[in-house]
């Protein structure tokens, strides 16, 4: 039996409209959690594209890495518990047949360009199913099928496609704020100081201890089993917007792993990256008995993804201003993209973008028009965070006489306590003075 897919009743009128404005064919992302399609969302279309006029429709045109690309722009967007389900495609009788291998190819596609991104991996239950919708635009038929973007192989299944209103009224929201403090070195061996390369992999570490902390949602810690809601009461009737709100904590453990036994190893950098300040993370679960596992859980991928994604936005402007090409490592001062939050028409649910200190209001809901294809009011805006510097440092190429002196004290400390497996805090402190330096600050 196939899946059943509960959509936002305002998107058949969507993609109802979208069917008489667009010629020939349109494409776009389904957003949504597990079985329930909140938003669809077109593809930013192409100038290209808006030029075409004559000869018979085709697919020959369809990009896909414009297609890919618009989906790890609005993954971006998406609070915690929201995700790309799948993508749709409107386009005339005689295309049915080519549309839907289209539609096969670009969910395999979305899901590979999204997954390269992602710094947590997806738990064995959870549903790895993506739809593929293809609407006629000559007689507005909906035929929905789905993929298991977990096998290459897969082929489509059918899947129903059912419209409710009211479907976001009232979802369950977590919200946190999460103190961040991630030393990552920069090894001299380190080819022309790949910034982005190794804040990656330390953005990598710190996520196990996010997966590892321990939540207290409303000042308890809830088994996971248990439902969210339980003990809670319950509004009826109710098809205003609104939604029950829930403030978690975020404990981290200090220290990982069972052994009470550790390793030192003294490397020689160039540098490093400290990620300081605090971040705020919220996330979405819908109201049909949620879980306190789902619920933690999508909160742990809000914290980990803004983080990550807020540091892909800096180097991506960085190379827009500088280059791809820089040269020269040397100390630099930046400001990482502060987060906002913009609610969305008849619905409880808000989407979120981030904003570098010197963007207009114009130039987010420019990005609100062509991302997600919905006008926003400027005062609809709630910047959640405030300004972080960024602090790019490099180590001096040689040291000074007292430095290397002791560095000198520091390895000949090192070398006495090796027999006994024990890190003299000394020594470690002296070499920290020496190789590390900030890359963020308040």
């Amino acid at each position: 039996m196939g899946r059943t897919y509960l959509v936002e009743e305002g998107i058949g009128q969507y993609l109802t409209e979208l069917s008489t404005k667009v010629k020939p064919y349109v494409t776009g992302l389904l957003i949504g959690q597990r079985d329930y399609v909140i938003r669809a969302v077109r593809t930013p279309p192409k100038e290209q594209q808006q030029e075409e006029s004559v000869g018979p429709p085709k697919l020959a045109s369809l990009d896909e890495e414009w297609i890919t690309t618009h989906a790890s722009q609005v993954s971006r967007m998406l609070p915690g518990g929201l995700l790309v389900l799948g993508v749709f495609m409107i386009a005339p009788p005689e295309l049915a047949k080519d549309g839907q291998n289209a539609l096969r190819k670009l969910i395999f596609s979305v899901e590979k360009s999204l997954s390269k991104r992602r710094l947590w991996k997806p738990t064995e239950e959870e549903v790895s199913d993506r739809a593929a919708v293809q609407i006629c635009s000559a007689t507005k038929k909906v035929v929905c099928r789905t993929y298991d973007v977990q096998d290459p192989k897969s082929s489509a299944k059918p899947a129903d496609w059912k419209y409710q209103s009211a479907l976001t009224a009232s979802w369950v929201a977590l919200g946190c704020t999460v103190n961040v403090n991630i030393h990552i070195p920069l090894l001299a061996t380190s080819p022309n100081h790949d910034l982005e390369k190794n804040t990656k992999n330390g953005l990598n570490r710190w996520s196990k201890q996010i997966e590892d902390s321990v939540f207290l949602i409303n000042g308890q810690v809830k088994d996971e089993d248990t439902e969210l809601l339980e003990g809670q009461k319950k509004f009826r009737g109710n098809t205003q917007p609104s939604s029950q709100f829930s403030d978690v904590k975020v404990l981290t453990q200090l220290c990982q792993g069972s052994s009470p036994r550790s390793t030192a190893t003294v490397q020689v950098c160039s540098g490093s990256i400290n990620l300081r300040g605090a971040v705020k993370c919220r996330a979405y679960i819908h109201s049909n008995k949620p879980k306190v596992k789902e619920a933690i859980q999508a909160l742990k991928r809000d914290i980990i993804n803004t983080l990550s994604d807020r540091c892909e936005i800096l180097f991506e402007d960085l190379i827009l201003n500088e280059g791809p090409q820089k040269k020269n490592f040397e100390r630099e001062y930046h400001v990482l993209p502060q987060r906002l939050f913009v609610p969305v028409a008849g619905s409880s649910v808000m989407l979120s973008d981030y904003k570098f200190g010197d963007e207009a209001a114009g130039e987010i809901q420019e990005r609100f028009v062509e991302m997600l294809d919905q006008p926003v009011q400027a005062e609809d805006m709630h910047i959640a965070e405030d300004i972080s510097t960024v602090d790019i440092c490099p180590v001096p190429d040689s040291p000074t006489d007292t430095q290397q002196a002791q560095l000198t004290k520091a390895t000949l400390l090192l070398k006495l306590q090796q027999n006994m497996g024990l890190v003299v805090a000394a020594a470690v402190a002296v070499l920290a003075s020496i190789f590390s330096f900030n890359y963020f600050s308040d």
